[in-house]
């Protein structure tokens, strides 16, 4: 019995030695075929390297390598999106997780500030060697920045008016911060989703705040409307009045200048028959002080007829 089983030990491995080779030749012609060749997609980017060493970058479309002394890397560059402050389950919001705890104001208040990030891999060689978990540092990155900006802003102004100045700091503080970190991500936006007090008191009383600002908000926005509404219909009266004012200032140098012209024209007639003016001037002021009586002066041989009002004069002669 135990040369039977001896026989058919030796027959299985005169088969594996015989056969080995092959096998071997199989695997190593499937590594080469399958390890030659890799895919990239269109939001994704490959680093190669020969014997550890980065060699290129590529993009989409299928390429070749050196099997087994060539490794190519896959990293996704489309835009990847994270909240900080609140997790995303089931298409439902859960808000103060342990990534964003309290914050604190300049003003010594509690505060709960919701972030959603957006960023990209820019430099893949950089995302794979320059760190462990690129990711991770910026988050923590993200995190610092934000406590550090909420920090130098009352609580008034994180829940209300300061909203759109906190994300631009926080952007340029994050992005100068991947810049010198160098680990190859590039921050696309971080915008604010949510500003909440801890407690629900403060809440309602924070809330109470913001209306009331709004509504003065609105009221001043009232008020500058009815202004540009009525400031030009003051201006046009204002423009009215000053042409009427230099209109009658001109039609009273007119008739100035016409009365001194007059009074000039009246005095060289009175310089040269003094007598014979002055009658005249009586004459015309009686007709103005006593418009409905009948003048009839005589003097001499000669009778005048003065008929007021009706521009006549009749001279009769003795």
């Amino acid at each position: 019995m135990s040369e039977k089983i001896r026989n058919k030990a030796d027959m299985f491995f005169k088969n594996i030695r015989r056969y080995l080779p092959y096998t071997v030749a199989s695997v190593a012609a499937l590594a080469i075929v399958f390890g030659s060749s890799y895919s990239v997609k269109d939001s994704q980017k490959a680093v190669v390297t020969t014997f550890g060493k980065v060699s290129r970058v590529t993009d989409a479309g299928f390429h070749l390598k050196l099997p087994i002394v060539q490794k190519a890397t896959i990293v996704d560059v489309s835009t990847h999106g994270q909240s900080l402050g609140y997790e995303i389950a089931d298409s439902t919001q859960y808000y103060g997780n342990a990534e964003n705890p309290e914050m604190i104001t300049s003003d010594f208040n509690l505060i709960n500030v919701d972030f959603y990030m957006e960023y990209k891999i820019s430099d893949p060689i950089a995302f794979i060697y320059n760190s462990e978990d690129a990711e991770l540092i910026l988050t923590n990155e993200a995190m610092s920045s934000i406590r550090g900006i909420i920090s130098d802003y009352p609580v008034d102004d994180v829940m209300t008016t300061a909203k759109g100045e906190i994300q631009q700091k926080i952007r340029e503080s994050i992005a100068e911060k991947l810049e010198e970190r160098n680990i190859g991500l590039q921050l696309i936006n971080i915008m604010i989703q949510d500003v909440e007090p801890p407690t629900r008191e403060v809440f309602d009383a924070f809330k109470s705040v913001e209306t009331a600002k709004q509504s003065a908000d609105t009221s001043i926005n009232n008020a500058n409307r009815y202004r540009n509404e009525q400031l030009p219909k003051a201006e046009a009266e204002a423009d009215r009045i000053i042409r009427e004012a230099e209109a009658y200032k001109e039609g009273r140098i007119a008739q100035a200048q016409g009365e001194i012209a007059r009074y000039e024209k009246l005095y060289s007639e009175y310089r040269k028959h003094p007598s014979a003016v002055k009658k005249r001037l009586f004459y015309e002021t009686m007709e103005d002080l006593l418009p409905d009586l009948k003048v009839i002066i005589s003097g001499g041989n000669e009778q005048i007829v003065l008929i007021p009002n009706a521009s006549q004069k009749q001279e009769v002669f003795d």
